[in-house]
């Protein structure tokens, strides 16, 4: 489609005006940071995957009732989403001990959690998004507590869909970001799910080795981390595969 004025460039994507009134497009870059913009560098290939995947799950929780910003998938890094206010928070759904969960309390990643962990983190680059808890929320009125109960709802019903997707092409689905935006008609306002799910913002692991699959390829530098993307892709029935077995190139994807 005509580039349009740019409306937003963050770390992964670039945020562009819509074709239609209430809509903007984003459009994926393979660029890649961590520790917030500590380490960067590039993943070939990866907008198109994000693309695709997120598309993919989006569309599923959509038909498991899962309000999403969603429209469609406008080419290979391109897709049209609602217009929405972003809520200044990201909320972090977590079923297995890695990450920072580790670091803060000295636990064994790997350690599968007696319980669903949700937490809030407040969305500020300047501040590395620090931990939050419901009071900072509702005290500094970044989400009301009809919204805050909300998201948590939503994002455990995420949870439960994303497990046993993952879980039948034999990936672990560890923890993911979420983040929410207010859609606004007329005077009437309901939370939609935002942004993109990927392995930008999943950890998968592979059920049976527990190999990564996910964007701690690059953060580790553990090397092949196109070929996670890939393979996260192919199990989801996304990247199609040559007569071989193998997987074919990612501009090969439509």
């Amino acid at each position: 489609m005509a580039r349009r004025r740019q409306i937003y460039e963050g770390k992964a994507k670039i945020i562009f005006e819509g074709p239609e009134p209430g809509t903007v497009v984003q459009y994926f870059k393979d660029d890649a940071t961590a520790g917030n913009g500590a380490k960067s560098g590039t993943i070939i290939g990866k907008g198109v995957l994000n693309n695709r995947i997120s598309e993919h799950l989006m569309l599923r929780l959509k038909d498991v009732g899962i309000p999403t910003h969603f429209i469609r998938r406008l080419n290979m890094r391109e897709q049209l989403v609602k217009e929405v206010e972003i809520v200044p928070l990201e909320v972090v759904v977590r079923n297995v001990v890695a990450g920072s969960l580790s670091k803060r309390f000295g636990l064994p990643e790997g350690e599968r959690l007696p319980r669903t962990l949700v937490e809030y983190y407040y969305k500020n680059d300047e501040l590395n998004d620090p931990l939050v808890s419901e009071n900072h929320i509702e005290t500094f009125q970044w989400a009301h507590p009809q919204e805050l109960e909300d998201m948590q709802a939503l994002a455990l019903r995420v949870n439960d869909f994303l497990c046993g997707l993952f879980a039948a092409v034999g990936i672990t689905l560890v923890d993911f970001k979420l983040e929410f935006g207010r859609q606004w008609e007329g005077d009437e306002m309901r939370l939609v799910l935002a942004d993109e799910i990927s392995p930008d913002n999943c950890r998968l692991w592979d059920a049976r080795t527990n190999e990564k699959m996910d964007k701690d390829r690059f953060r580790r530098d553990m090397g092949r981390v196109e070929e996670a993307y890939q393979d996260v892709a192919r199990r989801l029935g996304i990247l199609p595969e040559t007569g071989n077995g193998e997987n074919v190139t990612v501009e090969s994807m439509q």
